[in-house]
């Protein structure tokens, strides 16, 4: 897993509350072995027309938004089924962090597992930068994991909490796999 310290990033807005990993990614893409080609399929059908056409108005196919590396979306994101599926689909679009004002327990976990941030933070904090990504071209933020702080050229800056082993996994580039093989010695 690759080691996360800072990402300065574009801002996709994705201004919705209680997306679930159904959302996500649909199940029915599920059964590829595989951990290759999600990304094309995230929020797949919300993303395209049923002859496969993109959505013009989707907020991912939307020339603005092109080359997003970080998502910031509304109140219990990820929600649903434990599939490892959404992060994988997420990270293979391009994006490295998630900001939301709350989190499924487990897909929060699974992002943590595969080197994907998930910050939350307050409602506020999240409007304003959905705000300033609508608003702005080109809105980019700073997410520093080891400072805990977000911040953007345009005077907002806020400190967010991260449980202290998953920060250390991230800061390392270690997930289960990575933290066993640490103690190849003592096994």
């Amino acid at each position: 897993m690759e080691a996360f310290k800072q990402h300065t990033g574009k801002v996709v807005p994705y201004n919705m509350p209680n997306v679930d990993t159904d959302q996500i990614i649909p199940a029915r893409f599920l059964k590829k072995i595989d951990r290759v080609g999600f990304g094309e399929l995230l929020f797949n059908d919300v993303r395209y027309n049923s002859d496969g056409s993109p959505k013009e108005d989707f907020i991912l196919n939307q020339p603005k938004y092109a080359g997003a590396s970080v998502l910031v979306s509304g109140p219990q994101f990820g929600i649903g089924s434990s599939r490892e599926h959404a992060p994988w689909a997420i990270q293979q679009y391009g994006f490295k962090v998630v900001i939301a004002p709350s989190f499924g327990d487990i897909f929060r976990n699974n992002c943590f597992q595969n080197g994907l941030l998930p910050v939350q933070l307050s409602e506020r904090d999240v409007q304003t930068l959905i705000q300033r990504a609508q608003e702005l071209a080109d809105y980019r933020i700073t997410v520093d994991l080891e400072a805990q702080e977000i911040h953007d050229s345009v005077g907002f800056s806020v400190k967010f909490e991260v449980d202290a082993f998953r920060r250390d996994c991230l800061l390392r580039g270690l997930d289960d796999i990575g933290l066993t093989l640490e103690k190849t010695s003592a096994i």
